[in-house]
């Protein structure tokens, strides 16, 4: 049986590259392409919607497939975990699938679980991201995303320390985490996440180079989460098996002296 998607955003940029996708994948088949100013109307008779729109149309396209009995995967960016959590409710009254995916990239995931992974063992951490100049909302879903992830790694040890965040330049807080945001022509996609510690940091780096490539398998695992989801599910991270355990340091933990090596500092952990 066919799927028939609704992918609305489809005529901008990453509406391109999931609208090809989809065209190329068995079982699924392009039902309609909306503009983000798009009559919502046109969901009508769809069986899956994908939303590339933008954070202010979003909501309200999730909405419109939640009414509608419509399973939805989201690309779209600027969904916080306070945002997504709204919609939880609505999806499990309706008995609906809503598929949250801040990056569809799987390097970029596997950057943010390396991050949360060590986040517990660095008391400074801060993200700077770059997009092109077109990407309208700042910080990125994938920088929200990765902070969230840091601060629940470190659930045991605190938040993050981040002095005179009080002034604008510090960028702006996300879940402790200072997320800095560079918006400039020459770039598709860049993160860094910086960890520091006394003597040393930490820098892991993701830069999307084509995204067509980049973001093609894990908009195909995607599609097919999607379909057949309920409830909601937030991050590519969900949907398979990266490899990357997270551990978290006790709070009480002892630093341990390695060896007598200048910089060099960990914590005992439990398995």
């Amino acid at each position: 049986m066919t799927t028939r998607v609704a992918i609305v955003g489809g005529t901008g940029k990453l509406g391109a590259i999931i609208r090809d996708a989809v065209e190329a994948e068995p079982g699924f088949e392009v039902a309609g392409v909306l503009s983000s100013r798009s009559e919502l109307s046109e969901l009508d008779g769809a069986d899956l919607v994908v939303d590339a729109s933008t954070p202010a149309v979003s909501i309200d396209v999730v909405r419109a497939a939640i009414e509608r009995g419509i399973n939805v995967l989201v690309g779209t960016s600027g969904w916080s975990a306070e945002r997504i959590a709204l919609v939880r409710p609505l999806a499990e009254a309706a008995g609906s699938g809503v598929v949250f995916i801040p990056n569809f990239s799987i390097g970029s995931v596997l950057g943010s679980a390396l991050a949360a992974a060590a986040a517990p063992f660095f008391p400074s951490i801060e993200i700077v991201e770059a997009h092109r100049e077109t990407k309208i909302d700042s910080p990125s879903g994938t920088a929200v995303r990765t902070a969230e992830l840091i601060a629940a790694a470190r659930t045991s040890v605190g938040p993050v320390e981040s002095p005179h965040v009080d002034q604008r330049a510090r960028g702006q807080q996300v879940a402790s985490v200072p997320i800095h945001s560079l918006r400039r022509p020459g770039v598709v996609a860049r993160q860094e996440t910086v960890l520091s510690g006394a003597g040393e940091s930490l820098t892991i780096v993701h830069d999307t180079v084509e995204p067509a490539q980049a973001y093609g398998p894990g908009i195909r695992l995607a599609l097919a989460a999607a379909r057949d989801a309920t409830g909601v599910v937030v991050g590519l991270d969900s949907l398979i098996d990266i490899g990357i355990g997270r551990r978290t340091a006790p709070a009480d933990a002892a630093p341990v002296d390695e060896g007598g090596v200048p910089g060099q500092v960990a914590r005992t952990t439990g398995a």
